[in-house]
């Protein structure tokens, strides 16, 4: 039994960890300041994650019906306008059908190194302000083979495919010498940062509300329940209340003449 209890809390210490590693708290991360609730920001990030994300990332946890009745569109709306896939028989996709791209895994290996990993769960592993920041932090980097480095996820292997958008970053570092009595002789003080190189298409601030899309998109497909079950929370403590009260006064009356 010890052993077993021990086992357990050294299992969910490690699960901890990563979970900590993969939230990306080594970096100093910026708000997000999403809202799921809000349908004009999930429809607008759902239209850049399948323009621009999903020629390599699937979502095979989400159907576009779901999507289409929490975003408050049509069906119409997202055959439409959302629905640019195929399946394997060469039909275009359905609106029942899951959020999959027609790329074959094994070709996407082949070209990029690795497959591209489903997206459907990244809300929940990553958090929303991971995210965020991570669209915002890519680089020029010409020693990796896409061309970009990304100071959230160091030595990242996608492309910057927003890249039109935002335009092109490079890494600064600036380097200060170290105050006195603090650490070695002739040691420095260094600090990193991102300045442009040249303008995307968009100005930063409309970048940045693009990126806040997308990530309030991806973290409700990581839990599309997130919508309702607050609400569906809040009455079942009411009903408890009400129960209580109700079989609080209904044991006084059954007890009234033991007492």
């Amino acid at each position: 039994m010890k052993k077993l209890l021990a086992g357990l809390v050294l299992s969910t210490a490690a699960l901890f960890s990563q979970g900590v590693m993969a939230s990306g708290d080594v970096v100093p991360l910026e708000k997000a300041d999403i809202d799921v609730h809000n349908q004009a920001s999930l429809a607008r990030g759902a239209k850049y994650f399948v323009n621009y994300c999903m020629g390599c990332h699937s979502l095979a946890f989400s159907r576009y019906n779901r999507l289409a009745l929490d975003a408050g569109l049509t069906d119409q709306q997202v055959q439409e306008n959302l629905i640019f896939t195929s399946g394997k028989d060469g039909e275009m996709s359905k609106i029942g059908d899951n959020m999959v791209n027609a790329m074959r895994p094994a070709d996407v290996e082949e070209g990029f190194g690795a497959a591209p990993p489903d997206l459907s769960l990244t809300g929940r592993l990553r958090g929303g302000d991971w995210i965020y920041s991570y669209l915002k932090a890519f680089y020029v980097d010409p020693t990796r083979p896409m061309g970009v480095n990304n100071t959230v996820f160091p030595n990242v292997g996608m492309p910057h495919v927003l890249w039109e958008l935002q335009g092109w970053q490079k890494l600064e570092k600036n380097c200060t010498p170290a105050a006195e009595g603090h650490g070695e002789h002739g040691a420095q003080h260094c600090t990193e940062h991102l300045v442009s190189l040249n303008p995307g298409k968009i100005s930063g601030p409309e970048y940045n509300q693009v990126v806040r899309d997308i990530t309030n998109f991806l973290v409700y497909v990581g839990e599309p329940a997130q919508l309702h079950r607050k609400t569906i929370g809040v009455f079942v403590l009411l009903f408890m209340v009400l129960f209580g009260i109700v079989a609080y006064f209904l044991k006084k009356e059954y007890w009234k003449d033991v007492h």
